[in-house]
């Protein structure tokens, strides 16, 4: 019988669970201190329910004069977005601007909404040791949602795309993989990638002038312009000179991509051992 992924994965983390449940009740029974489980890690849901009604269990003393612009209105934010990278966010400031106020048991659950990424990288590191390399993709890739500035979890994902064959340059923005028509390449020392799938990603938009030979993007009131086979370029107006210029693969430009991410104010990191250039937005 073959199961579909969502189960299949569903399944591995009630192991995993089931794993590290055992492992904290063992320590407790060989440790000095018998009577007491290993709490260091605690295993909780990742989930957070938020009661929003009249009758919520939660009293209004229980959350002081903070409010709905308060916590309060966090874990209501919390609740949309919990499987997604700005769950991670809103979790951390939970925990960091409201951590008094807030009980033992949420705070464990905002911890694993935290390492939520750790937890999907474990489950991916059970399923690569099974064999299921495709499958361990496939969860290692959530990781990297989950947690979008953590380059330990591109590094995993990118080891486990050698495994299926994958290789060259990996090129990942805010946590997702671009459709590119061609592959990002390392010439002189810059990495270049094509400027259309970088341009898209970010929600800019692109111009092309045939007579020029130039390509400008404009994003939240930033222009660049770039011109084929130049050094030259231009942000806001003011020239800037390159490292590498921009040249066509196949059809497709390709600009240096550190330079053009951060003209549009986005981040870039370099993963060295995978060769994964990290493009996300802060």
């Amino acid at each position: 019988m073959k199961m579909n992924k969502p189960w299949m994965i569903t399944a591995t983390c009630i192991v995993v669970s089931s794993l590290m449940t055992g492992s904290a009740f063992a320590k407790s029974e060989n440790g000095n201190n018998a009577d007491k489980a290993d709490t260091s890690k605690p295993v909780v849901e990742l989930n957070v329910k938020v009661n929003g009604g009249k009758d919520a269990t939660v009293t209004s003393d229980t959350y002081g004069s903070h409010g709905k612009n308060g916590y309060l209105g966090l874990l209501h934010a919390l609740e949309n977005v919990k499987d997604k990278p700005a769950g991670a966010v809103i979790a951390d400031l939970l925990l960091t601007n409201y951590g008094a106020h807030i009980s033992d048991q949420l705070k464990a659950e905002l911890d694993a909404i935290k390492e939520r990424d750790a937890a999907l990288s474990a489950v991916a590191d059970v399923l690569d040791e099974q064999g299921s390399v495709t499958d361990a993709v496939y969860v290692q890739k959530e990781a990297v949602k989950a947690n979008i500035k953590n380059l330990n979890s591109y590094k995993k994902l990118g080891k486990l795309f050698e495994k299926l064959g994958k290789k060259g340059v990996l090129l990942y923005v805010n946590g997702e993989e671009p459709a590119l028509e061609v592959n990002p390449f390392i010439k002189d020392g810059s990495t270049l990638v094509p400027f259309r799938a970088i341009s898209e990603s970010l929600k800019a938009e692109v111009t092309w002038n045939a007579e020029e030979r130039s390509v400008t993007v404009t994003r939240g009131g930033i222009t660049v312009k770039l011109f084929i086979d130049s050094t030259k370029a231009f942000v806001d107006g003011k020239e800037v000179t390159l490292e590498v210029p921009a040249v066509i693969v196949e059809g497709n430009t390709v600009v240096p991509v550190r330079f053009i991410s951060e003209a549009l104010k986005a981040t870039v990191k370099w993963e060295e051992e995978t060769k994964s250039v990290v493009i996300y937005e802060e």
